[in-house]
């Protein structure tokens, strides 16, 4: 094994680590990171070490599984430890929460309209220099935050990142919102900063070998205990990974795979775009699936249509940024802690070019365009304006991918034919029954939201009526319903868990009865798909 070049091994799963939590992009913002600390990290660890047996107990109802519930089968110690160190050794994030919602709340009571500028003199000592104050035109005061002068600040510890491999156990993992990734013998954590070239080489090694010299600087040999070692060498293999991706061949013009949820891959001759992506590892048990295996060398476009975790999935982008040549991403409003910047996070973590667009703006590509879309709906009636639908017009067809838009006004959509015409395919999600809005944002409120508007505040999609009026506005040929999250290797990031009477699967049965019924093709994806468009065929 020393002397031949090794290849990590297609089943190594990778999940990256900020303080022991699953990354996702609201733990890399220092702002949102403190809060999330403070009033679900904590309060979760807390809950579970008074009482590990109600979680134990909860976690077998399936229904409780997107709940606050860690799953932990290992030594209540590690979550202890976990909770202490929180404490002891994240003190300055813990203050930078309290002082940005204590001076949120001082804010919204005491600015009556008058100048703001006696209140820069109060702001607390982690805000001082970050932040502008500002009102609205109906006189509603609010905080803007400076976002790379947090990133360039000690509040962002890129020391606290990691990534964790394992072997692959199926498609069980924990879900990521509730249960921190604690030390087993079946895991090997090495301390990493994302943004670290390494990185790169190691999962590279998918389809590039290195030698045993590169694995063991990178993994810290001679700090591994023997037991760390033997796992570690488990992860890499002298045979070469098999690798099942295929150019476009000389008689297509376009080919489109599915992945699973809102990841699509199309692909012509000159160029690759990939929505969404979240990749599945290889394995011969469960569901059908493409897999890393299934990439091309190359992905030139990355298209990210909001910032939501199973859309911008760090474990997924991490592992193929070598892939990627440009990511495109929705424009924020600029410093609002519901709104960060896409780009700014994606740039820190050492993605070297980011394109930010708003709506209607476009990105030319070797034969084609990408276009940002309006995407209305699915935040809970918040005020983000980083989320983008995306029109993307490639070898000769016409798409829309609109993720979990919740088509709540049929008139933009009226408005969006007059100037890009009819699209020939429509992919649509339709998780019209999410979650209350404060299951995702809830720790970011400096006061808790009323029930009674919570229930009303919904992470939901469009229904089959609200679909069907997209759909009869834009006079595609075919609709696709994506973005379920149904798939069953993303559980963990989504909680999802469908039956045949769950309102999703119903609703979206009917919209693909209803387009069937009026001539148009419709289906509803499911773990994998290839749809190809040849050169001979008539629009």
């Amino acid at each position: 094994m020393n002397s031949m070049p090794l290849y990590l091994k297609a089943e190594v799963k990778m999940e990256p680590l900020i303080n022991s939590w699953y990354a996702w992009s609201y733990l890399v913002s220092p702002l949102t990171f403190s809060l999330l600390t403070k009033k679900l990290h904590l309060r979760v660890l807390d809950s579970y070490l008074k009482s590990p047996n109600q979680h134990k107990k909860a976690l077998k109802n399936k229904a409780m599984r997107g709940g606050l519930f860690l799953d932990h089968d290992g030594d209540i110690e590690d979550v202890a430890l976990l909770r202490d160190s929180t404490m002891n050794d994240l003190t300055d994030l813990l203050t930078l929460s309290e002082q940005v919602q204590q001076f949120s709340i001082c804010l919204n009571e005491r600015a009556d309209g008058s100048s703001l500028t006696e209140l820069y003199k109060e702001l607390p000592e982690s805000l001082k220099g970050r932040v502008e104050l500002g009102y609205d035109l109906f006189n509603q005061a609010s905080v803007r935050f400076i976002e790379p002068f947090f990133y360039g600040s000690d509040f962002y510890k890129p020391t606290l990142q990691s990534l964790s491999f394992s072997h692959l156990d199926g498609d069980n993992r924990p879900f990521v919102l509730s249960s921190p990734r604690l030390p087993s013998t079946d895991t090997l954590i090495v301390s990493r900063a994302f943004n670290d070239r390494s990185n790169d080489s190691l999962f590279a090694m998918r389809s590039e070998p290195q030698d045993l010299r590169f694995i063991q600087d990178y993994f810290g040999w001679d700090e591994l205990e023997q037991a760390q070692r033997d796992l570690m060498l488990t992860f890499f293999s002298e045979q070469k990974p098999a690798s099942c991706h295929e150019p476009v061949a000389d008689q297509l013009r376009l080919r489109v795979r599915y992945f699973g949820h809102a990841t699509v891959l199309l692909e012509t001759q000159s160029v690759t775009v990939m929505t969404d992506p979240i990749i599945s590892y290889d394995q011969e048990v469960g569901e059908s699936r493409f897999s890393y295996k299934d990439l091309p060398e190359k992905i030139d476009y990355v298209v990210l249509t909001h910032n939501h975790q199973d859309h911008v999935m760090l474990e997924t982008l991490l592992q193929i940024r070598h892939r990627i040549g440009t990511i495109i991403v929705p424009r924020c409003s600029g410093g609002s802690l519901h709104d960060l910047s896409l780009k700014l996070m994606l740039e820190v973590l050492g993605f070297e070019s980011v394109i930010d667009i708003s709506e209607m703006e476009t990105v030319n590509i070797s034969g084609g365009l990408i276009r940002g879309i309006p995407f209305l709906g699915e935040h809970g009636d918040l005020s983000i304006l980083s989320k983008l639908a995306f029109n993307i017009e490639l070898g000769g067809e016409t798409f829309l991918f609109a993720a979990d838009s919740n088509n709540l006004d049929p008139r933009l959509y009226q408005n969006l034919h007059k100037v890009i015409g009819s699209i020939d395919h429509v992919f649509i999600g339709m998780e019209c029954e999410g979650a209350p809005m404060s299951w995702l944002y809830g720790p970011l409120y400096p006061r808790s939201l009323e029930r009674k508007h919570d229930v009303t505040r919904r992470l939901d999609g469009s229904d089959s009526d609200k679909a069907y009026e997209l759909i009869s506005a834009l006079n595609p040929k075919s609709v696709y319903v994506y973005a379920m999250g149904a798939e069953p290797w993303l559980t963990f990031i989504s909680s999802i868990d469908y039956t045949d009477s769950s309102r999703p699967i119903i609703e979206s049965d009917k919209l693909i009865t209803r387009c069937l019924t009026e001539g148009i093709q419709a289906e509803r994806l499911y773990g994998m798909k290839q749809i190809e468009h040849n050169k001979n065929e008539q629009k």
